[in-house]
């Protein structure tokens, strides 16, 4: 983009900042400040294509005891046990294992086979008219006889897999067995199915087997063996007068009650495989499709990405159930992201914004009168905004309301609205298009596959997989980029304490020690502990320390006896000391531990420095392979340094180069592992307080679209200005109405971009919106977002019901923003001051 002579642009914006209310309309206000920096200071010193033949591979196992983990209840499609009543309960046994019903103490620890022929071919089935004994496992495989005697139950289906050859033979022999036990109204009756298949093929086979032949192949003959020659309803009742044992009374009527149950139990489970084995059948379609439409995308990107297209964004937040149910307002949380809809500033895109709130009218005006605002930005007069409809749309899913209980991701929600996806289609036809999810989700496969669009962005199992806190260190360490020194994959409470004492040990600097949950997302899953502060031997240790000397310290006794001490210490002092960042979820340790235990989590140093920034750098890897960095921002942390509550775009706190040098490095990392797609990395920077030289450590990956990027794609599109990615700047072209030479010929002040802009996300509860300032500096833009943020809570707030929020300690951290700004521009005044005048002019 040309530059018509405007000075280089700074920007700050806050991107996620929560605020809590009690009072009035709001219950929650998520702030989202920006402001540009017309003076280009540095007021923050700079010193301060895939191959996958085989599945990704699993985390490494953890080479410790395992820590017993909670039974889970079987999957849905899982046969696990089928639970009648307390009376009658059906248990399934494989060869030398025993899979019981969730009350056995047995139960835990063993699943099913995964292919259901071979699970049935090779199990038994018991019916316990009175209540079940404890059961003893067994080798020989067999069949219950009240269910094998239907040609479709699942076990007859399994042994006909098994035995086809032979099941001509097994069918002609069932069937006259069947009808000898009926006739003597004999109860359930088990069969020995490698018996039966060994009569079957042994005998020279007849009409009529006989009947020592159907006995000998009977499990329980004992329950039998008092049948007498042919005889029919006659036999029996002579049997009976010679002594036969009565049966028990409503014995016949309870057998077939629970043998009904049982049948009926069986032919359920045998539709739910069928429609689980239907599920699986179309996931594979899914994943195969994919893969087709993203060679065909990469083969063709050069051209797509300067033609007419479209692109669908649906920023779905395709988490793992057991997260998204912790998400509060998770429909809010998926419509943060509305600055998505900013690609219509490539004349060549059209913008199809899935939405996961009903919007209002009034508000889809708000957006079609936003996004007309850049027409007036490059011309300079504000009548020249432009209807720009035609060129986006916001569809909600009909869908959304009808799963209130389910906390299904706005991609599933898609893929159960046929109307919606019906406009899609349509919208769609005869147009190159693209989708760009989220969180990557099977439904979003899905929903591509059905609009037969090709999805940008990774395979959800590999997106899961390197998402995770342990995945991300995976990718890292094959990046060779620089990290917090930590362990992860942590699945046990040995492992955890046995791994925590040696890092303190050989870390006896760090005071700050961090626990994150694998699969947890904003901090949620975050706790910490100032270890060495409450560690009783540290003093001890120190002694010992530097008593030694680093060399003989590394092999003495002592230091092993210091491992011992903080071993023992260790128990004690996490239970009492840890302090997760989201209490109102795990309010103990022991909450939080056995959340970290059963994801699996690392374990990871926080930087032992005054001067610590955090920031976040969102970057592409487009179809071809190239890796892109799209945008960067410095953290600010209102809810403590463990919850990122905003960023100043672009960075400013590491040098320009080094951090791309980083990035394309974990990139390249990515990219190698099949990622595709957005994605965003995290890193701490901070000055050594031995050396005093800056230190840079990555420590998060994110594989999907963030926040910061959406926020950035508006501020960019309102400027109608781009970011230089080698010199963190942004840069924005004057008016048309204004120039270098206007400039020169009037004094007074210049024209600027400046002002506040207000993102709405929802209109119903009216508990959130986003808010991007523009100013001429940091300060100045700072005291612009602290003064619009006083002026908000005081329109919200009644004198007599302010109630509760974060915007006390939003305001502090702006403060001490300010105060290391200004000590960082008094610092420059007296080292470089021939820099700082130019600054100034």
């Amino acid at each position: 983009m040309q530059n018509l002579g405007l000075p280089l642009l700074n920007s700050f914006f806050i991107a996620k900042n929560s605020f809590s209310f009690q009072a009035g309309i709001a219950q929650e206000f998520h702030l989202l400040v920006g402001a540009l920096s017309l003076t280009g200071q540095r007021l923050i010193l700079p010193a301060a294509q895939r191959a996958l033949p085989a599945p990704p591979a699993v985390p490494r196992a953890a080479p410790s005891p395992q820590f017993p983990r909670q039974h889970k209840k079987a999957a849905p499609g899982e046969y696990r046990a089928l639970r009648t009543t307390s009376s009658c309960t059906l248990r399934v046994y494989l060869p030398g294992k025993e899979l019981c019903d969730e009350h056995s103490p047995n139960s835990a620890g063993h699943k099913t086979q995964e292919d259901p022929v071979l699970q049935l071919a090779s199990s038994v089935a018991l019916l316990f008219p009175q209540p079940p004994q404890t059961a003893q496992p067994f080798q020989d495989p067999c069949l219950d006889w009240d269910i094998a005697v239907h040609q479709k139950a699942p076990s007859v289906l399994a042994l006909q897999h098994l035995h086809h050859s032979s099941w001509g033979s097994i069918v002609g022999f069932l069937a006259p067995t069947e009808k000898l036990l009926k006739d003597h109204s004999v109860p359930l009756a088990t069969i020995n199915s490698q018996r039966l298949t060994q009569t079957t093929s042994d005998l020279d086979f007849r009409e009529n087997p006989p009947q020592s032949d159907a006995l000998s192949v009977l499990k329980n003959q004992s329950a039998v063996e008092r049948i007498p020659s042919r005889g029919g309803s006659a036999g029996a009742a002579a049997g009976r007068q010679r002594g036969a044992p009565s049966p028990v009374p409503g014995w016949g009527q309870q057998q077939h009650w629970a043998a009904g149950v049982i049948s009926s139990s069986w032919r359920s489970w045998n539709h739910l495989a069928g429609l689980r084995n239907a599920l699986r059948e179309a996931r594979r379609r899914h994943l195969e499709n994919f893969y087709s439409r993203a060679k065909h995308l990469a083969a063709n990107w050069n051209r797509i990405r300067t033609s007419r297209r479209t692109i669908i964004h649906i920023p779905s937040l395709g988490y793992s159930q057991h997260i998204r149910e912790h998400i509060p307002d998770l429909a809010l949380q998926q419509n943060l992201q509305m600055g998505r809809l900013c690609d219509i500033l490539d004349a060549n895109v059209d913008v199809i914004y899935i939405c996961p709130l009903a919007l209002s009218e009034e508000l889809l005006q708000y957006y079609n009168k936003l996004l007309g605002l850049q027409a007036a930005v490059r011309s300079g007069n504000p009548e020249d905004m432009a209807d720009l409809q035609d060129r986006f749309k916001i569809l909600t899913p009909e869908a959304i309301n009808s799963f209130p209980e389910h906390h299904m991701c706005l991609a599933t929600v898609l893929k159960y609205s046929p109307r919606t996806m019906q406009r899609l289609q349509v919208l769609l036809q005869g147009r190159d298009a693209y989708m760009v999810g989220g969180v990557p989700h099977l439904d979003d496969l899905a929903v591509a596959d059905q609009l037969q669009v090709p999805l940008l962005g990774s395979e959800p199992a590999v997106a899961q997989l390197y998402s995770t806190k342990s995945g991300s260190k995976r990718i890292f360490a094959s990046a060779g980029v620089p990290t917090p020194p930590g362990e992860w994959d942590i699945h046990s409470r040995e492992q955890l304490l046995r791994a925590l004492s040696q890092l303190v040990l050989d870390n006896l600097e760090v005071q700050r020690w961090l626990f994150k949950v694998d699969d947890e997302r904003a901090g949620d899953g975050t706790a910490f502990c100032d270890v060495t502060s409450h560690l009783e031997c540290y003093p001890w240790i120190q002694r010992e320390q530097q008593g030694h000397g680093p060399e003989v310290w590394s092999e003495s006794q002592a230091r092993e006896l210091a491992l011992v001490k903080i071993s023992q210490e260790l128990p004690g002092l996490l239970a009492q000391h840890v302090q997760p960042v989201n209490e109102k979820r795990f309010p103990t340790w022991e909450k939080f531990l056995q959340t970290f235990l059963t994801q699996g989590g690392v374990i990871e140093a926080f930087p032992s420095s005054g001067s610590v920034t955090n920031l976040t750098v969102d970057l592409l890897i487009e179809p071809t392979g190239e890796v892109t960095l799209l945008a960067s921002g410095d953290q600010l942390h209102a809810e403590g340094p463990l919850r990122s509550s905003g960023t100043t775009i672009p960075q400013r706190s590491v040098d320009p180069e080094a951090l791309q040098a980083l990035c394309l490095k974990v990139g390249e990392a990515c990219k190698s592992r099949g990622v595709l797609g957005y994605f965003s990395v995290d890193f701490v920077a901070f000055t050594h307080p031995q050396t005093g030289e800056q230190q840079v450590w990555a420590t998060d990956l994110d594989l999907c679209y963030s926040d910061q990027l959406a926020l950035s794609q508006l501020l960019v599109y309102l400027t109608d200005g781009n970011v230089d990615r080698g010199s963190s700047i942004l840069q924005a072209p004057l008016g048309a109405k204004e120039s270098k030479s206007q400039w020169d010929q009037h004094e007074g002040p210049k024209p600027e971009k400046q002002g506040t802009i207000f993102v709405l996300y929802e209109d119903k509860k009216r508990h959130s919106l986003g808010m991007i300032t523009i100013g001429e500096d940091l300060q100045g833009v700072l005291l612009t977002f602290a003064r619009n943020l006083f002026i908000i809570h005081q329109e919200i707030s009644a004198p007599n019901m302010q109630g509760e929020t974060n915007f006390k300690m939003a305001i502090r951290d702006i403060e001490a923003i300010l105060g290391v700004t200004a000590e960082n521009k008094l610092r420059l005044e007296e080292e470089q001051p021939w820099e700082a005048d130019a600054l100034k002019e």
